[in-house]
């Protein structure tokens, strides 16, 4: 298969772009080259993305038997994709997202069917608003879309609510024994899930004449309480840590822009069916455990020290919502959790 990843070298698509080279296909990259992410056997066009005019000369060059937008946010991206791609491509797979699932949850069991809403986060809205532009692209033209949503994967980033991602800034007050937040009372469950598992059957719906018109989540069924998942991660980076349990309201109240990610995201619990997964791709499982992809992240990070960003205004954040909770000014310190 002829395949054009828009984007392709990031946390979760140097994972899918291997594996399809794995698998042989011929796989192009649209990329700008910031990340130090080598790909063998894929083919790389060098450029911004975002370039309507360059985007528009790398799609001429072929017809795509599927086309992946690793980078589309808002309808203004999918309206040029649209308007590109229409004839070009025989699928148009877009990366919405978890998240926009019903915030809320009326049902901590999350399948494709349950209702995209999330008052609390811009960014999922906007997923949300492309998924329906496409939905309506698909319906009235025929746009042979794709719609995969992924929820917290992870690989060369660190999956943590505060401090993380790409930041190592709650990994370095981990190491130092400082005191870390974890919100709410720590016994809300999570999925997360490693790129090169989300990989398996992302790889598999590609050219899937069944997947298109359709959206599909593709997460681990193992789920942990975030107690678990930082207990985990310090022992990773070789420390016990030091919770400290703080509501998510409060910590949205000291910090407006953590708003998103916790109230619509993080603070809910949510499990996920993958049966149409595994449906569309037969024998799919996720086989890494989080104890186990936590390890090969730090040990990624550890293994260049320009990875391992620390800021230190996030620790100061840190510090500021610490001293302001009620009864932590001694930052109540909790080994464990």
């Amino acid at each position: 298969m002829k395949i054009l990843f828009i984007g392709g070298t990031g946390n979760i698509s140097t994972s899918v772009s291997r594996a399809c080279v794995a698998r042989g296909f011929d796989l192009h990259l649209i990329v700008r080259g910031k990340r130090d992410v080598a790909i063998p056997g894929a083919t790389l066009h060098r450029g911004d993305a975002r370039d309507t005019a360059f985007l528009g000369t790398v799609a001429a060059t072929a017809h795509w038997d599927a086309v992946v937008d690793w980078i589309a946010f808002t309808t203004a991206d999918i309206e040029r994709d649209i308007a590109l791609l229409r004839g070009k491509t025989d699928q148009f797979v877009f990366i919405s997202s978890a998240s926009a699932y019903q915030k809320p949850p009326a049902h901590p069991v999350i399948t494709e069917s349950t209702p995209l809403a999330n008052p609390f986060w811009q960014y999922s809205r906007d997923k949300i608003a492309c998924e329906e532009m496409l939905n309506t692209a698909f319906r009235e033209t025929g746009f042979p879309v794709t719609i995969v949503r992924p929820s917290l994967t992870y690989d060369t980033v660190v999956p943590l609510a505060i401090g993380g991602w790409t930041e190592f800034t709650v990994i370095e007050r981990i190491r130092k024994g400082e005191p870390i937040i974890v919100h709410g009372d720590g016994s809300s469950l999570w999925v997360l899930t490693h790129a090169e598992d989300f990989a398996k059957g992302f790889v598999g719906l590609l050219g899937h004449p069944q997947a298109a018109g359709e959206a599909i989540h593709i997460t681990s069924d193992e789920v942990l309480t975030w107690d678990q998942i930082y207990t985990t991660t310090a022992r990773a980076a070789g420390r016990e840590p030091r919770i400290v349990h703080i509501p998510s309201d409060f910590i949205v109240g000291c910090e407006e822009s953590l708003r998103g990610t916790l109230l619509g995201d993080k603070s809910r619990s949510v499990m996920f069916d993958n049966s149409k997964i595994r449906r569309l791709v037969p024998g799919y499982t996720a086989t890494i455990p989080f104890h186990e992809g936590i390890r090969r992240t730090l040990e990624w990070f550890d293994a260049d020290p320009s990875r391992r960003v620390v800021k230190a205004e996030t620790s100061a954040l840190f510090e500021r919502i610490l001293r302001a909770y009620p009864g932590s000014v001694q930052h109540n310190d909790q080994a464990g959790g």
